[in-house]
């Protein structure tokens, strides 16, 4: 068990650590204040995680101890004492051999410590998206750097090259988008270090890019109707799914039979396919019941008869296995826009579309909410309102309806002596 100790006969603090079995003792130079022992603190917190981790380097934190010869990992590791781990923030020695407390870890070391100590809290997917950022981007360009010596003008530099850099398979540069992708994970694993090593993080007053909002562009129901009916055969079943439910691409391509209850009449979202794997939904409000309306039970029913002897899987390709949904997008869905001479729409509007045509319809807002998967009803007003006439017209209209429909011409009558009323008052003015 790490600990932090007085020595008396100096009055500085000693970490007290066991490495392999052999119980450590190094001294500092840091006299005995609240603050100094939360600095090796976060030193102590550091060292117990590498040894947990198995990359703890002695030579790297204590390269004067007389210790360090014994636990010496490679013939390199004289080479790296430089590197020496301490407490950050100080120009105060940790050792007896005087070193400067103002050496942090190489980025690419904190990078994979970040990472492994991340992970648990990950969906699959994002770990392999975070992994490809590292290795492609950040481990490249600030791999050899100090974390603490990573500066604000580092990282606008940075961001500034990355922003000249042509998308991949477009003509056009990164978006704002895949710039704050790729910076984010800088931003999170500088952060953390700063709070361990206590220096000013570079993201202090740094903030996003700004992201163009993404276009909503539901279809008009005659434009589903037309889908509907040109599509080909063995995709319309799952084009009604999609345009009636409001499920997101990869709930409708992971849906499994044992998640449709055809007797209930719903549709159990409880999985979702993300780049080919099967994973828990997007969030804990994205699991819920969706209620089939009778177009979607008879497509569900339809497709019940070409796919459950083949699969678990509702939808499946040739090959039995779930849809690609890059595939299913430029193969037969941009194609067919381009026949029927529609606007190009990513097929995610499948969903915006379900969402305005319940609230055209009068739906309640909150049951639309969790047929949609959202926690409140703020986004359906907030996105959608303006694309359903009775929802967005401010002129009075819908109160004075239910006015006239309550007290009929009870209305008329008071109107009309009200204005009597006004027109006396004017004239005796």
């Amino acid at each position: 068990m790490a600990s932090i100790q007085l020595r008396k006969e100096t009055g500085c603090l000693i970490i007290d650590f066991y490495h392999q079995g052999v119980r450590c003792r190094e001294q500092t130079a840091l006299p005995d204040t609240p603050a100094n022992r939360k600095r090796l603190e976060k030193l102590l917190t550091r060292i117990e995680e590498e040894i947990s981790l198995g990359t703890f380097d002695y030579a790297r934190y204590f390269p004067s101890s007389k210790l360090a010869k014994k636990f010496a990992q490679s013939p390199m590791a004289d080479a790296i004492k430089s590197l020496a781990i301490v407490v950050a923030g100080g120009d105060v020695p940790i050792n007896n051999g005087g070193l400067s407390a103002l050496d942090t870890p190489l980025f690419r070391d904190f990078a994979e410590l970040w990472f492994s100590e991340r992970l648990v809290e990950w969906r699959q997917s994002y770990q392999v998206s975070i992994k490809e950022v590292l290795d492609m981007y950040l481990i490249p360009r600030f791999g050899d750097q100090m974390v603490s010596r990573i500066t604000k003008a580092d990282v606008l530099a940075y961001r500034a090259q990355l922003a000249k850099v042509p998308a991949r398979g477009k003509t056009t540069t990164l978006s704002n988008s895949r710039l704050n992708r790729i910076l984010n994970p800088l931003r999170q694993i500088l952060n953390e270090a700063a709070d361990r090593f206590d220096f000013r993080t570079p993201f202090m007053s740094l903030k996003q890019l700004r992201v163009k909002k993404s276009d909503v562009q539901p279809f008009t129901l005659d434009e589903v109707r037309l889908i509907i009916d040109t599509v080909r055969k063995d995709f319309r079943n799952y084009f009604i799914s999609r345009f009636f439910t409001g499920m997101r691409t990869g709930e409708v391509d992971g849906l499994k039979w044992k998640h449709v209850d055809f007797e209930r009449r719903i549709i159990m979202v409880r999985e979702t396919i993300v780049q080919g794997r099967e994973e828990y939904t997007k969030n804990d409000a994205s699991q819920r019941e969706i209620h089939m309306s009778q177009f979607v039970h008879d497509a569900l029913k339809e497709q019940e008869k070409a796919t459950r002897h083949l699969s678990g899987y509702v939808f499946v390709n040739r090959n039995r296995t779930t849809l690609d949904h890059k595939n299913v997008t430029n193969r037969v869905w941009y194609p067919l826009l381009r026949h029927l001479g529609l606007t190009p729409r990513r097929p995610y509007q499948t969903r915006h579309t379900a969402a305005t045509l319940w609230l055209a319809a009068g739906e309640n807002p909150e049951w639309i909410a969790r047929q949609m998967g959202h926690s409140t009803t703020e986004m359906l007003f907030r996105v959608y309102s303006r694309f359903v006439p009775n929802l967005t017209r401010r002129d009075g209209s819908a109160f004075e309806r239910l006015l006239t429909g309550v007290l009929g011409d009870g209305v008329r009558q008071i109107q009309i002596d009200l204005t009597a009323q006004a027109d006396t008052e004017v004239n005796h003015v």
